[in-house]
């Protein structure tokens, strides 16, 4: 078997036309309880957008519209509060793009409209992304003074010219300024990393996680470059590390990470005892998640469905459209068909996995329904035999995407 990097599987992905899961005889699902609750804010604007970038994002024109954003930002919550009303709100990440393009007062505001609006948790963790070449000291004070208290800096690399490769518009001493800014204010702090870059070597990326690790921050995510359709680089490939090299930076990347008391507890995300994001562990043990603003998506359960809901992209459409409702792009339910392939979706991607008894508690389906996709995993080596756990075994960490695609089936249609 050809070994295979594992994919950025995005949360919320749908089965592919053309393919169905073995399930679409198992009735509607029934939930008895409701999963935990995160909410996501998507800030949409950047400076530049990056040539690797598939994400929701656009370069900002000129002044951000706060304002306006804040206002449609206002309308597209009050519409969403029915869908969650009573519901407890765990933990909140504000994404983008780039969230720390905006004021300290306009962070401000966005934080105070999700308190009034909404049950959030007094500790609730609180996520901002910010980009080294957007820090500024004071802001970084006044977002920590507001209620953020989790910090992700999209650092990417400490290399100068692998920076320049990825068409950052910081540099590594801009990096490591932005670390220490954070570090003054914020206690939890995480980096984003990449590896497998345009003409990176093995040293080369270990000297990323060294540096990383030297000022001593409790999470780091790191991500595989990958050449996604509908960006600069799938256009205009730039020349990659070949797929043995790729694996050995994994493997070197786990286990220097290990080394330094890191815990791997997700194909992409290691972090320090204590130090896990729970709003992004929320997503892979499929909870439920709101999502607003420009392109946010999300996943919402009730006693008898599960519904996904996305946005707009387009930040001006958003806007415009919003007040009259007609923000919503799509909003549908999820079916008792779709529901195993999109659970183990995001679970196999957890180290530790879930414990069994999670499928039925979070589908509202018996285990029945996927027994034989497990036994066979489990025959081939990707799944642990624990019958209390469903757990991807390093093997099936390794072929992640052939796993999952296990519990889907071509269509006999």
């Amino acid at each position: 078997m050809a070994r295979t990097i594992p994919i950025q599987l995005a949360v919320g992905g749908h089965t592919p036309k053309g393919l169905i899961t073995p399930f679409a005889q198992a009735g509607e699902s029934q939930l008895t309880s409701l999963p935990p609750l995160s909410l996501y804010v998507h800030v949409p604007w950047c400076v530049r957008k990056c040539p690797y970038c598939d994400f929701n994002s656009h370069a900002a024109p000129g002044e951000i519209p706060e304002a306006r954003y804040l206002a449609a930002l206002t309308a597209d919550l009050d519409q969403a509060v029915p869908l969650i009303w009573g519901r407890t709100v765990n933990t909140v990440f504000i994404g983008g793009g780039t969230p720390s393009l905006l004021s300290a007062g306009a962070l401000d505001q966005l934080l105070g409209l999700l308190r009034s609006r909404l049950n959030l948790l007094p500790d609730a963790e609180i996520t901002l992304e910010a980009n080294p070449g957007t820090v500024e000291a004071a802001r970084f004070k006044e977002y920590a003074a507001s209620g953020v208290n989790r910090i992700s800096l999209g650092i990417q690399s400490f290399d100068d010219a692998s920076l320049k490769a990825l068409g950052r518009i910081h540099d590594s001493r801009e990096a490591r300024e932005a670390i220490e800014i954070a570090q003054k204010y914020v206690g939890r702090i995480n980096l984003d990393l990449m590896y497998a870059l345009p003409g990176q070597t093995l040293a080369g990326c270990l000297h990323d996680i060294d540096t990383a690790l030297s000022f001593g921050t409790g999470h780091l995510s790191m991500y595989h470059l990958t050449l996604e359709p509908n960006t600069v680089f799938a256009r205009f490939p730039p020349a990659l590390p070949d797929e043995d090299l790729a694996y050995d930076m994994q493997d070197a990347v786990a286990e220097r990470l290990g080394a330094a008391g890191f815990e791997q507890y997700e194909i992409s995300a290691y972090a320090r005892p204590g130090q896990r994001s729970k709003h992004n562990v929320n997503y892979w043990e499929f909870g439920d998640y709101l999502g607003i603003g420009p392109g946010a998506h999300g996943k919402l359960s009730f006693h008898d469905r599960i519904i996904r809901e996305a946005r707009l992209r387009s930040p001006e459409s958003w806007m415009s459209q919003v007040d009259a409702g007609g923000h919503i792009s799509e909003s549908r339910r999820v079916t008792a068909a779709d529901l195993p392939f999109e659970f183990m979706l995001n679970a196999l991607r957890l180290v530790d996995g879930v414990a069994t008894t999670s499928f039925s508690e979070r589908t509202g389906l018996s285990l029945a329904v996927i027994a034989p996709e497990l036994r066979a995993a489990t025959e081939r080596g990707l799944l642990d035999p624990d019958p209390t756990r469903i757990r991807a075994t390093e093997l099936g960490r390794r072929f992640l995407n052939d796993l999952q695609g296990m519990f889907l089936r071509e269509s006999d249609q």
